[in-house]
């Protein structure tokens, strides 16, 4: 057993039976914590938690080099979702490139949800902008949608996030798409205004624009409220 702590709060943490220590733990029911306590647990522990609304047979963990070439057929599977929106030309789109997924894995900055026992159906890849940690990319496999698992992704980079200093999660998506920035703000996401978009996100920004996104329903949304419950949250 050992044990999470963020603001206050220690998350009792029992490792998942049969797997190494940096690979999945469980959380169990929150419970105060003392001062020694806070912050404790390693980005290695935090990047790799399940949380409990997570169903069985579902893990999330950092990822491994051999699975970075798989994240691909994710994105294209997750893409498809676009289809029938205004924006179904981004089924066809060309997915994050393996260079830079292995830029980002070198930081240690993508995880991955695996379904037991070994195939991967979701990831997450981010970066540091403005002092937040970015969420350049997030996709579930679309036969393993709705079952938690892009939410599980979020809540997990949330607490690494938390554990390194970061002061907010951050990402750009869609204003109007139901999964998209509907979908964070019931994480906690918040919208920022165009005078609140520091060089980085204007960055971001125009390299959408010119990528061919429609940036008039673009919107760059952050959560300064770290780590990020999911508990009685779907996704």
């Amino acid at each position: 057993m050992t044990v999470l702590c963020a603001k206050g709060l220690c998350y009792s943490i029992e490792l998942c039976q049969g797997l190494p220590k940096s690979t999945a733990v469980n959380v169990r029911v929150p419970r105060a914590c003392s001062a020694s306590q806070k912050r404790s647990m390693s980005g290695s522990e935090a990047s790799c938690m399940t949380m409990k609304m997570l169903e069985p047979g579902y893990v999330i963990r950092s990822a491994r080099l051999e699975e970075l070439v798989q994240l691909a057929a994710i994105e294209q599977s997750a893409a498809r979702l676009f289809a029938g929106t205004p924006y179904a030309f981004l089924v066809q789109a060309t997915p994050l490139s393996y260079e830079v997924v292995l830029e980002r894995f070198r930081a240690g900055q993508v995880w991955v949800a695996i379904a037991s026992p070994s195939a991967v159906v979701g990831y997450v890849v981010t970066k540091p902008v403005e002092h937040t940690l970015y969420l350049q990319q997030i996709d579930v496999d679309l036969t393993h949608g709705r079952r938690g698992i892009g939410t599980a992704l979020i809540s997990t980079v949330s607490v690494w996030a938390y554990q390194q200093g970061y002061s907010a999660l951050s990402l750009s998506t869609f204003r109007t798409i139901p999964w998209n920035a509907p979908f964070y703000a019931r994480l906690g996401f918040q919208p920022l205004d165009e005078a609140e978009l520091l060089s980085g996100f204007r960055d971001i920004r125009q390299q959408e624009a010119e990528a061919g996104l429609p940036i008039a329903d673009r919107v760059i949304m952050q959560c300064r409220k770290l780590p990020i419950s999911i508990e009685n949250r779907a996704g």
